[in-house]
């Protein structure tokens, strides 16, 4: 027993050893920054953004890898199984603490299997409406729906996704009772919303924007904390009504779990100081999106408390995977 125990002990400072001299030469190659999703996506975009930036101060290139599928699960499978060596991250977004739930039968798992680096972004939800819902306000839209209890649709993008669940967590909080209407993307479901077949939707902020601007839609809030800089005088949701809702839409640098914390710290910092930069500021403002730098420890908060939120609207929701 205690020759087993000797060499399980010097295996694990053999390991230990290794993922010094790691982080003491790191990093001595390309690193590959995984995207779970398509190219020319929000997820895609931000995340070239952020390469581009951070390749020159760490002296490598960092190549974006886009490996989709399985509403980003295979990707992030991909790098939870990856060596713990610093070359291989991934752009994690909300969709995942989604996941964590809404597939009962993940091969991984977001909180124990990833190591937190950086929040990147994030970006507001808005709830908007036909113009020809009476409502202009939050609190009206909550009188109106409370008087006509599932009577009033709602567009979502599909099933279990952050637009979807955003509606959920508007229910949860409020009482009302809508009918849920999902369609396979935000395109359709804003055609429809704007042909008046669907009465509401809590779109991705991006997406709506050019048709809110042009009147088409009416917004009632924002989804974030905070009021979105670009429509000033549109109220949050909870400001408006609805005290403690917040649904964002985020994005963060994830690597494999036992990530030495040299690596962590070192990607923190270049990521962090990216996105404060002017020109990548004002690049994540054409993509609807907020720069937000957080600790690793912040940002391993935050993702908990994320999977837990997210967990409870599933359930509630009896949401499915389409």
């Amino acid at each position: 027993m205690n020759a087993i125990k000797a060499r399980a002990a010097v295996f694990v400072a053999a390991a230990a050893l290794a993922q010094l001299a790691c982080a003491q030469s790191w990093p001595s190659k390309p690193i590959r920054y995984v995207v779970p999703f398509p190219p020319a996506g929000a997820t895609d975009i931000l995340a070239r953004i952020v390469a581009e930036k951070i390749s020159g101060p760490l002296g490598q290139q960092v190549v974006v890898e886009n490996r989709a599928g399985a509403a980003g699960n295979l990707g992030m499978e991909l790098v939870a199984r990856s060596a713990p060596d610093g070359y291989t991250v991934v752009m994690s977004t909300a969709a995942q603490s989604i996941n964590e739930t809404l597939y009962p039968k993940l091969s991984f798992s977001l909180a124990r299997d990833f190591a937190p680096i950086a929040l990147v972004a994030h970006v507001p939800n808005i709830m908007e409406v036909h113009p020809s819902v009476p409502a202009k306000t939050v609190k009206e839209f909550i009188a109106l729906a409370k008087a006509h209890p599932g009577q009033i649709n709602y567009a979502s993008s599909g099933s279990g996704t952050s637009i979807h669940l955003s509606a959920e967590l508007f229910m949860m909080m409020t009482g009302v009772r809508m009918v849920h209407v999902p369609y396979k993307g935000s395109g359709p479901a804003l055609t429809d919303l704007m042909a008046g077949q669907v009465s509401v939707m809590f779109d991705n902020l991006p997406s709506s924007m050019v048709y809110i601007k042009a009147g088409r839609l009416r917004p009632l809030a924002v989804t974030t904390r905070t009021r979105y800089p670009g429509l000033p005088d549109i109220p949050t949701v909870a400001e408006a009504g609805v005290p403690g809702y917040e649904a964002i839409a985020w994005f963060g640098m994830l690597g494999p779990a036992a990530l030495p914390r040299d690596v962590v710290m070192r990607l923190n910092t270049e990521v962090n100081r990216a996105i404060q930069l002017p020109d990548v500021a004002e690049r994540l403002a054409q993509q609807g999106a907020i720069p937000e730098a957080m600790t690793p420890e912040n940002f391993g908060a935050f993702i908990r408390g994320e999977i837990a939120k997210w967990a409870k609207v599933v359930k509630a929701s009896g949401a499915k995977v389409e």
